[in-house]
């Protein structure tokens, strides 16, 4: 009996010894710094390439000419030729005023001036009678120029009276309202029957010439200097005629179709907002855009030894912004930048920080810390700026 238990025993034994055995032989060894795996990351060696960035200014458009048209008469709207929106040639009539009194003077004028010339008819008849009997000595010299005297009183008579007729021509002739140039009418405030006069506090309508139409805006004075800066030239009509085509973004956010040029800004420096006025100018073809609407100009500017950092490379601390620099032996460090926007949204101009030749980390860089070492997988750098671009 008791053998049996020995044999039991140590057939127990043998079978806790291989139980041990086989347990620390499938647990894994713990991993060192020098076996972890290295993660790989893309990365662009930044180099000096040329890069166009776009400087956008909010801008009023107007026409060409915004043409008040007023009566210069007083009377009532008897007819209105046009409607709002319509499009009119120089000389169409627009308008026409009821004014009876101006016919009234027309016709009173013509009449003072047949009895002018009836009067200096009779004056020449008399200068005529007179003249032979002075030269026959039958009477004095004095009646002669007596006749003659009143005989230019006559004439002066009957110029008043012309003059007064053309007057009256003229304000009869304002009776009918005509557009000064061709264009596109405004508002009608005024209905049938209204009573207008040269003093009424709203014109009859308005006439807008937009076959060219004006984009306004205004730019600080750091811009403005800028602009000079980098535009050839000593004078501001040289900045201006050096500058590129300009882009007119509308409204709805679509860009217009005809390229515009800056043509005048203004030389002082509104004092209350530190800015200078600066004009636009557009083709209109068909009228399509209408004064008094907005848009924003934009402004290309060309620089040709950009260092272009593409934005998701980059992140943002404190104001400050910063990229993962890259050694060759992948180590990265945390590195401050100095950068110029690209209004494509895509990229930044570094102005600090890097040098040409300098690689950095592409994408992914939420999860590295100043230090760590990364696996370096190059990047196309030139299809990447061809896409911003």
């Amino acid at each position: 009996m008791r053998k049996i238990l020995i044999y039991a025993n140590a057939s127990l034994l043998v079978l806790l010894i291989g139980l041990a055995a086989c347990h620390n032989s499938a647990a894994p060894a713990e991993p060192t710094g020098e076996t972890a795996a290295i993660t790989q990351y893309p990365v662009i060696t930044i180099s000096q390439r040329q890069a166009i960035l776009f400087n956008d200014y909010p801008a009023t458009i107007q026409g060409q000419q915004n043409i008040e048209i007023r009566p210069k008469i007083d009377g009532y709207i008897e007819a209105i030729y046009v409607d709002e929106g319509a499009t009119v040639k120089k000389g169409q009539l627009l308008f026409r005023i009821n004014a009876p009194q101006y016919e009234q003077e027309v016709r009173t004028a013509q009449a003072d001036i047949k009895i002018a010339r009836a009067e200096v008819s009779a004056a020449q008849m008399q200068v005529e009678k007179v003249r032979p009997l002075v030269e026959k000595d039958i009477i004095s010299k004095y009646e002669l120029s007596s006749a003659e005297y009143n005989l230019e009183a006559k004439q002066a008579v009957q110029a008043q009276a012309e003059a007064h007729l053309a007057n009256a021509q003229t304000n009869l002739g304002y009776t009918a309202v005509t557009s000064p140039v061709n264009g596109v009418v405004g508002t009608l405030p005024y209905k049938l029957g209204s009573l207008v006069s040269s003093n009424t506090a709203l014109p009859l309508t308005t006439v807008a010439n937009i076959g060219n139409i004006f984009a306004y805006f205004s730019m600080n004075e750091k811009e403005s200097m800028a602009l000079n800066r980098n535009s050839k030239g000593t004078t501001i009509p040289e900045h201006l005629a050096s500058l590129p085509p300009v882009t007119l973004i509308l409204a709805d956010g679509a860009e217009y179709t005809e390229k515009g040029k800056v043509e005048a800004a203004s030389g002082l420096i509104n004092t209350q907002t530190g800015s200078v006025s600066v004009r636009a100018t557009f083709l209109n073809p068909g009228n399509f855009i209408q004064s008094g609407s907005t848009g924003t100009v934009r402004i290309p500017q060309t620089i040709d030894s950009a260092l272009l950092v593409p934005q998701k490379a980059t992140y943002e601390l404190q104001g400050k912004r910063f990229v993962f620099l890259v050694d060759a032996n992948g180590t990265i460090k945390n590195t401050e930048i100095k950068v110029l926007e690209g209004s494509n949204g895509q990229f930044f101009i570094a102005q600090e920080g890097l040098q040409p030749g300098d690689k950095i980390v592409l994408e992914g860089i939420e999860g590295l810390k100043d230090g760590m070492q990364i696996k370096i997988a190059p990047a196309n750098a030139d299809s990447l700026f061809q896409r911003a671009n």
